[in-house]
């Protein structure tokens, strides 16, 4: 993966917080398995040692992330993510063709020592996730998912429940769908064996609204990266509904 630039992720500054739209297949901190590999946190100190992550994103989860410029701000956005009053919405695509309208998700997840997220009445901690369809396909579902906590892989889990698992996610039941299910003739390459419609789990942190330190609110939106927008567009040649 070529190296990333912090200015050319920035799609918000101010004097007190920046927004970032976060490539896939980079982590939000260190990767202790991996201490070669470019993290946020690190090319967020690398510009000002004073600059703090407001949140995280998982390694393949594209999307906005907010950064605070100093303590307080961090302090501020903090506070709002503890009292859940920022809005966020992600994109997801899964592997099914429903029209959802507010689906609500209410189960309780855990997550054990190998951090797979399992829904557990005993050990888990309350987690809720609103799903609406964005645009339904033949095979599959566009959809916004508002997660009012921030468990870990909280939307994949909660898809996964209602049997929608994400796109590439294999950990949570989903599947590596070929190019050939949607389209009748596929050329390869010679040295291709398959060409899938995704390489990673179909997740993208769309927006997100917060107060800034004046009470003023903002809203920010992250355009799909690459990969998310070839697959709405061959979604959108290929697997229309008639």
């Amino acid at each position: 993966m070529a190296s990333i630039r912090f200015k050319d992720i920035v799609i918000f500054e101010d004097e007190h917080i920046i927004a970032i739209n976060k490539p896939p297949f980079i982590a939000s901190l260190h990767e202790r398995f991996d201490s070669h590999a470019q993290s946020i946190i690190e090319l967020c100190k690398a510009v000002n040692e004073e600059y703090s992550l407001c949140h995280r994103l998982d390694r393949e989860t594209s999307g906005v992330m907010l950064i605070a410029k100093d303590n307080e701000t961090y302090r501020h956005i903090a506070m709002q993510f503890e009292k859940r009053q920022i809005t966020k919405v992600y994109h997801a695509v899964v592997q099914a063709s429903v029209n959802l309208s507010d689906l609500e998700v209410d189960l309780p997840l855990y997550t054990d020592s190998k951090r797979k997220v399992q829904i557990s009445a005993k050990k888990g901690k309350p987690s809720r996730t609103f799903f609406n369809t964005l645009k339904q396909y033949k095979h599959f579902s566009l959809l916004a998912c508002m997660p009012e906590t921030g468990r870990l892989h909280q939307i994949r889990v909660h898809a996964a429940s209602q049997n929608l698992p994400l796109v590439c996610d294999e950990l949570y039941g989903g599947k590596v769908p070929e190019l050939s299910l949607i389209k009748k003739k596929v050329n390869y390459a010679h040295d291709e064996v398959s060409k899938p419609l995704m390489n990673r789990v179909a997740l993208h942190a769309f927006s997100i609204q917060f107060s800034d330190l004046s009470g003023q609110f903002i809203k920010i939106e992250a355009p799909y990266p690459k990969d998310f927008e070839v697959l709405i567009k061959l979604m959108d040649k290929y697997d229309e509904l008639s």
